[in-house]
């Protein structure tokens, strides 16, 4: 990341990709909505979902977050064209991998559920809260009086995991998934073969994002919510998620 995405360079970035009529795809946490202490509380705000809501009615709108997909729904304020879920591995329109392959993915996770539920007092004295989503589990530790010894709780029980699973961090989160699930930035290019698109711009603000960031095309538009990571792959940054509103507005005025 070198430039704001409000800087000259950023502009122009912004209006080569909007001249291409790209699929436009979005994080959720932390990008559309503000990171919560809860995460139950996670909404997106009014006037972003009306300048969502107004972009899709010319472009194709997609979600692709770590949430499952009945979960974040309910949460946008508007219908996008696409929702994947579980960090790439759930697409309910069209699976990415037939049924059978699903159910061993799903399958793959269950003697890490059993070992949960064994550790079960030690998470929750640790103020580690366990999501379980089907596609992956996810250990948050935000609510955590010692985030760091919630932390290392955590990477004791991930310890040896089986080699078919892969572990993640985040934002005060730790995700385990199948290791040969798709990721986002296999859920983003299928959606752009899917929705016929010439390009993609895709914002998100995670560890769990880079896989687009890694894997965009030279002619796609990435940009990542804050600049905490100097590593990152995107090619522009925002500095909060607040600045996503004016970001959705300068798209529309693109679109006039």
């Amino acid at each position: 990341m070198k430039h704001h995405l409000f800087t000259p360079p950023g502009q122009q970035a912004l209006e080569a990709v909007m001249q291409r009529r790209p699929l436009l795809a979005f994080d959720f946490d932390g990008t559309l909505a503000p990171i919560v202490t809860r995460p139950d509380d996670a909404r997106v705000a009014i006037g972003v979902a009306h300048r969502l809501e107004q972009l899709a009615e010319h472009l194709p709108v997609a979600i692709v977050t770590g949430r499952r997909v009945d979960d974040v729904a309910p949460r946008l304020g508007f219908d996008p064209h696409y929702i994947i879920g579980n960090h790439g591995a759930e697409d309910p329109e069209q699976p990415a991998l037939p049924p059978e392959v699903y159910i061993a993915l799903t399958d793959k996770l269950n003697a890490l559920r059993l070992k949960i539920e064994t550790s079960a007092e030690a998470l929750a004295s640790a103020g580690i809260q366990v999501e379980d989503k089907r596609h992956s589990l996810a250990f948050h530790y935000r609510l955590a009086r010692d985030r760091d010894a919630a932390l290392v709780t955590i990477e004791t029980l991930l310890r040896g995991l089986d080699p078919a699973l892969a572990s993640f961090g985040g934002k005060c989160v730790v995700n385990v998934v199948a290791a040969d699930a798709p990721d986002k930035g296999d859920a983003v290019a299928m959606l752009v073969a899917r929705s016929k698109s010439d390009a993609a711009m895709f914002v998100g603000d995670d560890l769990n994002d880079e896989s687009v960031f890694e894997s965009a095309q030279p002619h796609w538009l990435t940009v990542r919510i804050g600049r905490d990571d100097p590593l990152s792959r995107a090619r522009f940054y925002l500095d909060t998620h607040s600045e996503v509103a004016t970001m959705l507005q300068k798209m529309l005025a693109l679109l006039r």
